[in-house]
């Protein structure tokens, strides 16, 4: 891979993670609700779920995806039930005024991980490297492609949990946070645009 390529490659992993997706306003519902600390497994498995996909992507999933349409579609209809599914979570993430609510829990990190599959962000980004920056079908061109995600995604998503957290000091009563999460939820909903368009 060429240094110039390279450097696009960074560039677009950095612009695609930091930008507003389902992820990170989910990230920053997270640190909002939980604080940073108990997102941890939430972000490494943002992180990490993304990598494998990027890997298992470029090794040829994506050409399954090419030969069967179908699968497209039956993508599309899960990403949005799913996506539907996590916006009520959060829109009902804060407990009622006066209740604290023990048994909430962020993202776990297999579910976090399991959420870049129907993720239609994910997608885009990955098959947009994948298809972009690999010069070539190797398996050294696809690690390349992956380790700079890697490298790029965890910052930038953590920096959506800390957004959430440092705003939790504003969220001090359950009816801001309740519509804080409300917006957060609507936010999520909103992302879903890109489906629909393709």
């Amino acid at each position: 891979m060429t240094y110039d390529l390279l450097l696009g490659l960074l560039l677009f992993a950095f612009v695609s993670s930091v930008t507003p997706g389902p992820n990170n306003l989910m990230l920053m519902a997270s640190g909002a609700n939980f604080g940073f600390r108990r997102s941890i497994p939430h972000m490494l498995g943002i992180g990490i779920g993304f990598t494998v996909m990027i890997i298992l992507f470029g090794l040829g999933l994506a050409q399954i995806f090419d030969a069967y349409p179908v699968l497209h579609i039956i993508l599309k209809i899960v990403s949005v039930i799913y996506l539907l599914w996590l916006a009520w979570k959060v829109a009902n993430s804060a407990p009622p005024e006066g209740v604290i609510d023990h048994d909430a829990k962020p993202l776990t990190f297999m579910q976090a991980a399991l959420f870049q599959w129907v993720n239609p962000k994910a997608w885009t980004m990955a098959l947009t490297a994948i298809s972009v920056y690999m010069p070539d079908q190797s398996t050294g061109s696809v690690l390349i492609v992956a380790l700079a995600f890697g490298l790029v995604n965890l910052p930038c998503v953590s920096s959506w949990t800390l957004m959430g957290q440092q705003m939790a000091r504003f969220l001090t009563s359950a009816a801001r946070l309740h519509a804080f999460n409300w917006t957060m939820a609507a936010l999520l909903v909103a992302s879903l645009y890109p489906v629909f368009l393709t």
